[in-house]
């Protein structure tokens, strides 16, 4: 298990711009995670540990793309039908098991694989509802191109090809394409261990009830279920009391059996707020500045060899600063390679104004607009507090700090939510 730098969440200055804060936290991390080697039944969603080349082709062996008849090119009336005799069947699975001879046309189906023969085999395979067949003759309609229904070997991987590479998570294509050359195994980092914990005396459990003066927690099952969506080990911790000696107990005990401890709210200078003195018992914690709107300075630190997140306490920022600053690290340490998303450029559907300097995410949902352009509306409302406006939106619009103004029919920059929750 690789170790975190004492000090590679020390405050290096004054970070304002994510985009640069986000190249210097990279530099600092690296990888924590071990690998093992799990079943390809296991695979899915998971970090590859290991560069795959295959062994082999796919299609190890010319193959047919349809059901119809195999026959030579050459063979061929270019302006009339053509009529060879049906001399073999060949079925996927079961070769025909000699070689194709010139002037006889073979019975196949898809899959099936092409014989070689004389001239290298058959080249061209008509479908068979093209075709009549009579009599152990078959009619060949004439204007096909040589090297119709044909597939051939290696066409999709051919033999020492890279086909994943190291730090991929593996989706269902990964894991068929992985199949395809015969893995059976597959070599992947452990999955990141996090430890999550929300606290406050006010704060309650959904399983119980809410007295007056408290709240339903919602941010530790959000930051959950983004944890797990990146394929992470999670340890719900629960609520903690504002109490600076449980607090850093809590923390103390976590630390030895996790890779990441994050908590949201609790971190500021408040008499109630004992999570950034409870930190620092145990190790160190820095506060990252960055002007960003909807979130203000997060909180990483260190307790022992472990890291600290210390997200807002308003659930969309929570959420927001969770998808653009803790998931970046948390797929490095991960050891994945693919650590920020994609923005997809939309047309905007609203008039907007921020400040220059500060980069903004704005909840919006897409609509094809009346030209079939994919169009941002902007979500009515846009508190930090209002979980719903998440609810109700497909992603957000990325406006960095170089923007003032956005108006109907820009374009713009849209974080799809699908693209921050992998």
């Amino acid at each position: 298990m690789a170790q975190l730098k004492d000090d590679c969440f020390a405050f290096g200055g004054q970070l304002t711009p994510v985009q640069d804060a986000l190249v210097d936290l990279r530099s600092r991390l690296s990888c924590v995670c071990d690998v093992e080697q799990v079943s390809i039944h296991q695979a899915l969603g998971r970090i590859i540990a290991e560069d795959i080349t295959s062994p082999r082709d796919v299609p190890p062996h010319d193959n047919s793309a349809v059901d119809g008849y195999a026959v030579y090119f050459a063979d061929l009336d270019p302006d009339n039908d053509t009529h060879l005799t049906v001399a073999g069947r060949i079925a996927a699975g079961h070769p025909l098991g000699r070689p194709a001879k010139r002037g006889e046309a073979l019975r196949i189906f898809t899959g099936a694989p092409v014989p070689g023969g004389e001239d290298g085999g058959p080249d061209t395979i008509f479908m068979e509802e093209d075709c009549a067949e009579a009599n152990g003759v078959v009619s060949l309609p004439p204007g096909l191109k040589q090297g119709s229904n044909k597939r051939d070997q290696g066409e999709d991987v051919k033999t020492g090809a890279l086909i994943i590479a190291k730090g991929s998570r593996l989706r269902a294509q990964e894991v068929g394409l992985a199949a395809s050359i015969g893995r059976a195994t597959v070599e992947v980092h452990k999955r990141l261990r996090v430890a999550v914990f929300s606290t406050g005396d006010e704060v309650r459990d959904p399983s119980g009830d809410a007295p007056d003066g408290c709240i339903f927690d919602a941010n530790r099952f959000a930051i959950m279920g983004m944890l797990r969506d990146l394929g992470c080990d999670v340890t719900d911790i629960g609520i903690l009391p504002d109490d600076e000696a449980v607090i850093a107990s809590a923390l103390g005990q976590a630390a030895p059996d996790h890779d990441m401890l994050i908590t949201s709210g609790g971190i500021s200078a408040g008499e109630e707020d004992h999570v950034k003195a409870a930190v620092e018992q145990q190790g160190s914690l820095n506060f990252w500045r960055f002007a960003i709107k909807p979130g203000r300075p997060i909180a990483l630190g260190q307790v022992g060899a472990t890291s600290f997140v210390g997200l807002p306490g308003n659930p969309v920022a929570t959420m927001v600063t969770f998808m653009v600053i803790a998931r970046p690290m948390i797929n490095v340490l991960s050891g994945n390679h693919n650590v920020l998303p994609h923005l997809y450029r939309v047309k905007s559907g609203f008039d907007y104004a921020k400040k220059l300097g500060r980069r903004e995410w704005v909840r919006v949902r897409l609509e094809i607009g009346s030209a079939g352009v994919l169009t941002a509306l902007k979500h009515p409302a846009g508190g930090s507090g209002i979980l719903t406006s998440m609810v109700d939106a497909d992603g957000l619009v990325e406006l960095g700090e170089d923007i003032e103004t956005v108006s109907a029919g820009d374009l713009v920059d849209f974080l799809a939510f699908n693209e921050v929750t992998r």
